[in-house]
């Protein structure tokens, strides 16, 4: 005898409680501890742990449908399974069966076949042609698909072409299903089990269980902490030498994600050591076996991966070539009569923009530096107009998409990436423009130089000519690159190249809190700005123009919160209410938060969902893994995508999710297409960090600035984040914090010998 007490349940309508207790009492009554039936309906499903809400359609003629939860993965609607476990009854949500195993089954019915199709399983197959198929093949359409694929050309509308992409379709899900499997008993989800079978194919599993280290080398986003737990699964020794090779590489490897070209040789054995588990002495011979064969390079006790060994070294002796090439130096004479004519067109330059014209003609290599408002974009325009009077070819490059957009803005002249401008062939993954075939110029400028990483720099200076000039631009006070490296300070820290120092304000830029601040700041005081809430700003009197911040209030804008909280709910209504309504911003493309931290109430995650939760509630969706991703969205690029020439630090806005054929389409001034599997490399950028803001600027940037984020509170940072922002900064939270920032100049400087290289060589 089994008593049962049924709760009430808001959540549930009253049939369903009912048929899950008839089903619950009918299971029970038989003892079954399995369950067979369709899966109907996925209702939840994490990607990254395999976990699944599904209803199940029991066999056995019942109409009613079940709840089973549990690690499903790779399961479908449509498909039948043989599911083992155990009923509960959640407090909430009624009976629900636990499965702690399952077998997938054929579908046996005609409908089961057509939803399993439909499901999107297969590429090239939707409910339409699913429904087209199965009427035609009725029971024998699985059999005809693992038998005579070809036969779909029978059904009006598929091709010879699609019928090639379902065949190889079919095929491939029998064999993803069963990696899918095995790598889900190992605690891998099923979107990096899908990018793991791209990669390696029929050759999958054979690869994993010789050597499961290798995805940390081939797969991004696959690091040496998910294959060491895939090997330790199927038995692989602590001790093995692959195991430990793998070790310290990775150990190396976060160094560099941490912007170092190498670590100390003592370093980086104690940190393999502790991420291995194992004493020091245990890899001693592995490291020497890596030193042997080139795959450490060590120097001075410096021990560097080889690629960055070897850009860091062809860069210093590109840089000295550069320098040391003949090439036609221009008289002073011939620019100060240039100056003089321009003078008559109310075009005046100060004493250190015309030091810089001057050394634009007469040195090899020159970098110009300064702050915002020092006049680098004034000085640009002039020396390209200088060149081009001199019938000299000058082109214009820059490390983002964003900051060469901006600098052609600005000049009027056409800008490129620094890829587009090497001739970057994605599926080749080379520059086309290289020492063989350099690029056909006589002068090149480079802006935001402060964003170019090493590697690429190497890249650069290889296809430049010997003849060529070559001006850096930038501001060495901002955060360094991204990517490994800190080249535009380890050229000026050389004391090897020239360098001009732009330190004087505009008059037109003197009037911005924003410019002023930034300047401030560097120089380690504590800014003056407004300190009023954006609610008590006054209107504009004149009503014959849309109203600015800055007739309210500035450019610049302080509001004192202390408690995290209620900076949150202010972030939110500033940017759902009260700047689009008073001001026109556009909350999504004209907005942008900035803060120094990924956790926390303030941090990048929360932000984000939060802001998407307020600023496009109701866009069609897809969850893939912890992130769920809206049409409409504003989404970050966070790896180099050289197939689909997209790069860390991209921002752009989500068109189109296609639920059917599972692919998403993104606006990054051009439509990108994504499967729903590369969407690992995508994340929300409503909010985004202060370094992956670089390169960028903002109409309206918002920043939370509270002590829990002391760690991060650092002058460079606060200082970049001012620089972003173009019309309007709102900083929101404590004076401490504000100061602990301003007073905070400990820069973590960054493992690089570019310097040393290049003082050696000149």
């Amino acid at each position: 005898m089994y008593h049962f007490q049924v709760d009430y349940n808001p959540f549930a309508s009253g049939h369903i409680i009912v048929n899950e207790l008839i089903c619950y009492l009918s299971a029970r009554s038989r003892m079954d501890k399995i369950l067979t039936g369709t899966v109907e309906r996925i209702t939840y499903q994490n990607e990254e742990n395999n976990y699944v809400v599904a209803r199940l359609r029991v066999d056995g003629g019942s109409t009613n449908l079940v709840t089973i939860v549990g690690t499903l993965p790779a399961v479908f609607e449509g498909e039948r399974i043989r599911a083992g476990g155990e009923w509960q009854k959640h407090r909430k949500f009624g009976y629900q069966f636990h499965v702690t195993e399952f077998t997938s089954l054929p579908p046996t019915t005609v409908q089961g076949i057509q939803k399993y199709l439909g499901s999107g399983l297969i590429s090239g197959i939707g409910p339409v042609y699913a429904e087209k198929i199965v009427k035609t093949f009725g029971l024998e359409t699985l059999r005809m698909l693992d038998e005579s694929p070809e036969r779909v050309k029978e059904i009006d509308g598929i091709g010879k072409k699609r019928a090639q992409q379902i065949r190889e379709a079919w095929q491939s899900q029998k064999q993803v299903r069963e990696v899918m499997l095995f790598l889900a008993g190992h605690g891998v989800g099923t979107g990096y089990a899908i990018k793991i079978f791209k990669q390696y194919g029929h050759q999958t599993l054979a690869i994993l269980r010789k050597n499961p280290y290798q995805l940390a080398d081939d797969i991004w986003g696959i690091g040496f902490l998910t294959a060491d737990k895939i090997a330790k699964n199927i038995g692989v020794s602590e001790h093995e030498p692959a195991r430990i090779e793998s070790g310290i590489k990775y150990s190396l490897n976060l160094a560099t994600e941490q912007g170092h070209l190498y670590l100390p040789k003592s370093e980086l054995v104690q940190s393999g050591s502790e991420l291995l588990k194992l004493p020091e002495g245990a890899l001693s011979e592995v490291y020497k076996t890596l030193v042997r064969l080139g795959h450490l390079i060590e120097e001075r006790d410096c021990v560097f991966l080889p690629q960055y060994h070897q850009a860091e070294t062809e860069l210093a002796q590109m840089l000295v070539r550069l320098l040391n090439a003949p090439f036609r130096r221009i008289g002073k004479d011939l620019a100060q009569g240039w100056l003089e004519k321009i003078r008559t067109q109310g075009i005046e330059y100060n004493q250190k923009q015309k030091e810089a014209i001057f050394r634009s003609l007469s040195e090899k290599v020159l970098v110009i530096t300064g702050g915002p408002g020092t006049g680098k974009t004034t000085l640009v325009q002039g020396i390209i107009q200088l060149f081009a009077q001199l019938r000299q070819t000058v082109r214009l490059a820059a490390p983002t998409g964003r900051a060469a957009k901006r600098l052609s803005e600005t000049t009027g002249q056409p800008a490129f990436t620094i890829h587009r401008l090497l001739e970057f062939e994605g599926g080749r993954r080379q520059f086309n423009r290289n020492a063989k075939y350099p690029l056909h110029l006589d002068v090149l400028i480079l802006d935001e130089v402060s964003m170019v990483d090493t590697l690429l720099a190497r890249h650069l200076l290889e296809a430049l000519p010997a003849a060529a000039r070559l001006i850096l631009v930038g501001d060495v006070d901002q955060l360094p690159s991204v990517g490994a490296g800190n080249v535009l300070k380890d050229i000026i820290r050389s004391k090897r190249i020239p360098v001009v120092l732009l330190d004087e304000i505009f008059r037109q830029e003197r009037d911005s809190m924003i410019v002023q601040n930034a300047h401030r700041i560097n120089r380690g005081l504590t800014p003056e700005m407004t300190r009023k809430s954006p609610g008590e700003s006054r209107r504009n009197a004149s009503g014959s123009h849309r109203i600015r911040p800055r007739d309210d209030f500035g450019d610049l804008l302080f509001v004192q919160e202390e408690e995290p909280e209620d900076a949150l709910s202010l972030i939110l209504e500033l940017c759902a209410e009260k700047l689009p309504n008073r001001y026109g911003y556009d909350p999504v493309r004209q907005i942008q938060i900035l803060t120094p931290i990924y956790k926390g109430i303030l941090g990048v995650d929360n932000l984000n969902k939060m802001l998407q939760d307020r600023l496009n509630p109701n866009a069609l969706a897809t969850q893939i893994g912890k992130h769920e991703f809206r049409v409409k969205d504003r989404v970050m690029q966070i790896r180099n995508n050289y197939d689909k020439m997209t790069f860390n630090g991209d921002i752009g806005h989500i068109n189109l999710i296609d639920l059917k054929d599972q692919k998403v389409i993104v606006d990054f001034d051009m439509p990108v297409t994504y499967e729903f599997s590369e969407l690992d490399e995508m994340v929300l950028a409503y909010a985004t960090t202060v370094h992956k803001s670089q390169g960028s600027e903002f109409p309206v940037v918002i920043m939370p600035i509270v002590t829990q984020h002391y760690i991060m509170l650092q002058r460079n940072l606060l200082y970049t984040a001012l620089t972003r922002a173009r019309e309007l900064m709102i900083l929101i939270g404590t004076k401490k914090a504000l100061g602990m920032a301003v007073r905070n100049n400990r820069v973590q400087e960054r493992n690089t010998r570019l310097a040393e290289r290049l003082g050696a060589a000149l």
